[in-house]
């Protein structure tokens, strides 16, 4: 499907812990200047007339009714049947609220609730790094194409999300990719997001600069001190997205187990991936013991990091060769090569998430 040349409209909501934001895209694009309401967290009767009300004003900006209504809103959920159960960040949904069916009386349309690391990936698979990477094997002459894409947000938290052959995988309990409770491969009584997140590298710093974690900089500025571009302690600050490398690159190495294709990582934190992905690749591309003592390769594919122009070029040639039907004397290209490419949001992480809405929304309408 097209979805950039398809001009029914879809309301969307970015549900954050300050405010909701609510907008309308259209043919991939947002066509109105965002309404941003104070997110009402504690008061269910409150929380619903401020969703209501947001959906109101955006409507009230269009000149035709939109479709549906699609948008991420924070975990636990039963999502396919738009039942929000969140006891953390919004109490006032504890317990189970039918989020969805009651939206859907008030304004008389489909509704179509998701996690936001879903959407987010969703999005770069419809119109980010997933077509971008196929478009460039393709003029490389590469007949490699990938049809499996797995992402993290790296922000407040460690979430994720996977998309196979253009649809979404949330498993049978809206719980699938929920990789924020893998193992800490640094702390390996902990759980990952602690090891995965801002308040991970905020708290690195602190440690390796001997200060208190509440009197330190933002990853923004660790990342700047790192390279060299304000005052700060320098080692302190290259440990930190050092060691993020090694708890995400971990992380995907165990990931990349179940899965196969390639990896978007998205979120505040991905800006500094130049700080971070030499010690996930070097995760990746490590090894494991068995125990006689003897290692293998950590996975089995070969990890490139697609920022990297020289691996960019070294993963869009792969080893392309041709070989022949035996008995036959027909050839075909075949690329041995079994790998795996890393690469930053193309759409950046909220547009990716509102793409993901709106085309999770045409599709179900379709289907």
């Amino acid at each position: 499907m097209n979805y950039e040349k398809d001009q029914r409209i879809v309301l969307t909501l970015d549900a954050g812990g300050t405010n909701f934001v609510f907008s309308a895209i259209q043919s991939n694009k947002e066509i109105i200047d965002p309404v941003r309401l104070p997110t009402e967290t504690q008061e269910l009767g409150k929380s619903l007339e401020t969703i209501k009300n947001g959906f109101r004003k955006v409507m009230d900006k269009l000149d035709e009714k939109p479709v549906a209504i699609s948008f991420a809103f924070p975990g636990p959920a039963d999502y396919p049947n738009g039942i929000i159960d969140n006891v953390g960040n919004l109490p006032a949904f504890a317990g189970g609220v039918p989020l969805g069916p009651w939206l859907e009386k008030q304004f008389e349309m489909p509704v179509y609730i998701n996690n936001d690391g879903d959407l987010f990936v969703y999005g770069e698979a419809i119109a980010g790094l997933l077509p971008k990477v196929n478009q460039m094997l393709e003029e490389a002459g590469s007949p490699k194409r990938y049809q499996t894409l797995f992402g993290v947000t790296l922000g407040t938290g460690f979430g994720g999300g996977m998309v196979h052959k253009g649809q979404l995988f949330i498993g049978d309990n809206s719980n699938a990719t929920e990789v924020w409770l893998l193992r800490n491969k640094v702390r390996p009584e902990c759980f990952i997001e602690d090891g995965a997140s801002i308040r991970a590298v905020k708290n690195s710093y602190a440690k390796n600069a001997g200060i208190d974690p509440a009197n330190a900089p933002s990853p923004k500025e660790i990342e700047d001190i790192a390279l060299g571009k304000a005052e700060g302690d320098k080692a302190a600050a290259i440990e930190a997205y050092r060691e993020l490398g090694e708890v995400v690159g971990e992380a995907l190495s165990v990931v990349a187990t179940l899965f196969d294709g390639l990896i978007v990582l998205g979120g505040g934190l991905s800006y500094g991936h130049k700080l971070f992905m030499p010690a996930v690749l070097e995760a990746m591309r490590g090894s494991i013991k068995k125990y006689d003592g003897s290692e293998l390769d950590r996975i089995v594919q070969k990890t490139f990091n697609l920022e990297d122009a020289g691996q960019l070029v070294e993963f869009t040639k792969g080893e392309t060769k041709q070989i022949t039907v035996p008995g036959i004397g027909e050839t075909l290209a075949y690329d041995p090569l079994k790998r795996i490419g890393i690469g930053i949001s193309v759409l950046g992480t909220s547009e990716a998430v509102g793409i993901g809405a709106y085309a999770y929304a045409l599709n179900q309408l379709d289907s």
